[in-house]
This record gives structure tokens, C-alpha cells and sequence, in this order.
């Protein structure tokens, strides 16, 4: 899905004279290969490819003191890694190592491997693969547990982990949280075919309209169209996919200009995850939580709403759970305003956390 809406916005925010467009991005990615730089004596900048699943999986370890809480990023897409905004979330490492993997479709591990290369792709195989790369950093980082933080389509297996693996996670956050619902929850293309109609959008209106309003009969190309029809005809949205997004992967001082296609070939690749995801039914799966469940979401999101995600935290168990909003926020509300996902995780999540040496 953000594959085809990637290559289309690249185009109006990707303009002018290359010798100068080349020129000024050399000299952003230099300020940010600044910004980047750690050197605490207890901090860690580690990243590289970690053997996971059976391939090679790119996982960058980043933060200024190794005693502060561990975050994994569990990130969205599908296929669309976190490391592009590395420079925008810099302030979060004062306070937390963070880790960013790239899964198997996604960013570099994609890049490692091509399509040939990345094995079964399925929500089940992604869950597998999770719980390694878990591993890996308790064992690398030397703690018991780490903050699963999941976004976007990464939520999706960020709820399953949290419900099935209390021992290794201190935390679940979930930020543009998705609830699917088993395809029960018809109000967001209601919702859609309701702000095409006022817009006079009869175009789009028609596509959506054709679609049947239960999302698990969709093909993986109806699921990514209808994703596409949603961000481009939001102005909240799509002003976040150009400012933010495009901009992020355009500046990215993690990124040579060979890796800026490969980065959208592979959500394009990893757009088959799309139908399995509409399956998902996050009650039926399990209401009970043995750690503390947060969700952070959007004020304005209107491709996760915030209700679908408040009605679920409400319906659960959790030792502790909470919701709360980003204000002047959509979609990637985390990454549009790093500074308030910021504030919530240290004045929420960080205060009812442990931590632990492993093995003890």
C-alpha cells in the first residue's frame, strides 16, 4: 500500500535541477550523520545483518546510555522500515535504546536478499522471526525484557506478541493502532464513501463504493487501493506523507540513492501480507494481557481511527492500560510529532516499568 502511495508522492516533493536537488540533499544528510552521532561512553550504535529466520535481517541498535529501557520497533507498512526516521526520533535514545529491525520485505533485509531471497512471507512467519530477533537483543543488551512498540501494520503482530509473550516484553505500545475486527467493523468505509460524497470525489466514490464493505474479500490490490484512495484524498494525511515520510527516506543519512528504490520495491513486494492482515479478529484472539497496554493514536487519524483502537484497550485486561491522543496528528503520528509520542512513553510507559539483567 505505501509502496504505490510512496512512488506517487515522491514525485511532487522530489522536483527541480538534479545537480541542486543532489547537492542539497548531500548537505541534509550530512546535518543528520551529525545529529546521529553517539558519543557517551555508555552508549551503543550498533547495526548490521543479524542471521534471523533462516536469512540475513538488518537490525540497528541505537542509544546514549545501555542502562535506560529497551524499545523494539515493530514497524508498518507492510514493508516499510523505521529507519528512515531515525533523525526525526534522535531525542528518544537519551532516554531509551532504541532498536530497529527491518523485516523480511522490508528496507534492507529486501535489499540483502531481493525478492528471491526474503523466504515465506506470511503474519505467522513475522511473529516467528519477532520473538528471535528478541532474543538476540536480550542476549546483545543483557536485559530480561524490552517496550514491544508497534506501528501501523506492525500492530497487527505487535498485539500478538504482546498477548502470547508477557516474559519478554515489560510493555506494549501500540501507535496508529489497527483493529480489524475479523472485517466486522464496516464504519470506516462508510466513513470513506461519506467524505468522498461531500468532497465531490465521484471518481474515487465509485471505486470504493464497488468494493464490498467487508475487507476480508478483498484481493491484495483492491486492499491497497482502497489504502491509497484514503491518504491521497486526506490533507492531514498526505501532507504527512510528503513532509514527513518522503522526506524522511529522500534525507536519509542510512541510505545510499540505490537503496531509495529498493526501499519502495519492497513494500510493493510486501503488499501480499495485505489480505491475511484482514482477517485478524483481536478479540476473538484474546482479551487477557499479563503486561501493561498502551495505545498512543492520532487525533485526526482517519485510516486507523482512534475509536476502534479505544473501544479494544477498553474491552481488555491489562495490569495496566491506557489511551491517549496525538494532538494535530493523522497517520504516523509517532513520526509527525516525535515529541509528543516522546512525552507519553516517559510519562506512561516509562514510570510502570522494571528492569531486569537477563537470566534473572
Amino acid at each position: 500500500m505505501l509502496g504505490t502511495i510512496l512512488t506517487a508522492s515522491a514525485t511532487t516533493v522530489v522536483v527541480g535541477p538534479a545537480a541542486g536537488l543532489l547537492g542539497y540533499r548531500q548537505l541534509k544528510r550530512a546535518a543528520h550523520t551529525r545529529r546521529l552521532r553517539i558519543s557517551s561512553p555508555e552508549g551503543i550504535n550498533e547495526s548490521g545483518f543479524v542471521r534471523i529466520g533462516g536469512i540475513d535481517q538488518y537490525v540497528s541498535l541505537r542509544g546514549e546510555d545501555r542502562r535506560n529501557p529497551v524499545i523494539l520497533e515493530v514497524h508498518g507498512g507492510p514493508g516499510a522500515s523505521n529507519l528512515i526516521f531515525s533523525p526525526r526520533t534522535r531525542a528518544w535514545e537519551k532516554h531509551f535504546t532504541v532498536v530497529r529491525w527491518d523485516m523480511p520485505g522490508a528496507g534492507k533485509t529486501f535489499g540483502r536478499g531481493g525478492p528471491a531471497g526474503q523466504g515465506e512471507l506470511s503474519l505467522a512467519r513475522l511473529e516467528r522471526d519477532a520473538v528471535e530477533v528478541t532474543e538476540h537483543v536480550r542476549a546483545r543488551l543483557g536485559v530480561s525484557k524490552v517496550i514491544l512498540v508497534a506501528n501501523s501494520f506492525g500492530s497487527v503482530i505487535g498485539l500478538r506478541l504482546a498477548r502470547s509473550h508477557p516474559e519478554l516484553y515489560s510493555a506494549y505500545v501500540g501507535t496508529d493502532q489497527n483493529i480489524v475486527a475479523g472485517g466486522r467493523d464496516r464504519g470506516t468505509h462508510h466513513a470513506l464513501c461519506e467524505r468522498l460524497r461531500a468532497a465531490g470525489k465521484r471518481k474515487e466514490l465509485a471505486t470504493v463504493s464497488a468494493m464490498d464493505p467487508d475487507a476480508t474479500t478483498w484481493s491484495a490490490q483492491q486492499w491497497s487501493q482502497y489504502n491509497k484512495i484514503v491518504v491521497t484524498t486526506d490533507p492531514l494525511t498526505y501532507d504527512t506523507m510528503k513532509t514527513v515520510v518522503i522526506r524522511s527516506l529522500w534525507f536519509s543519512p542510512l541510505h545510499t540513492l540505490r537503496e531509495l528504490p529498493t526501499y519502495m520495491k519492497g513494500m510493493t513486494f510486501s503488499e501480499q501480507l495485505g489480505p491475511q492482515a484482514l482477517s485478524v479478529d483481536e478479540r476473538a484472539e484474546g482479551t487477557a494481557f499479563r503486561l501493561p497496554v498502551f495505545v498512543f493514536q492520532g487525533d485526526q487519524d482517519i485510516l486507523t481511527p482512534p475509536e476502534p483502537a479505544r473501544r479494544f484497550l477498553d474491552d481488555i485486561t491489562a495490569p495496566v492500560k491506557d489511551f491517549a491522543l496525538i494532538r494535530d496528528a493523522g497517520h504516523f503520528a509517532s513520526f509527525r510529532h516525535p515529541d509528543q509520542f516522546l512525552d507519553l512513553m516517559l510519562t506512561k510507559v516509562r514510570p510502570v516499568l522494571t528492569r531486569e539483567p537477563a537470566g534473572r
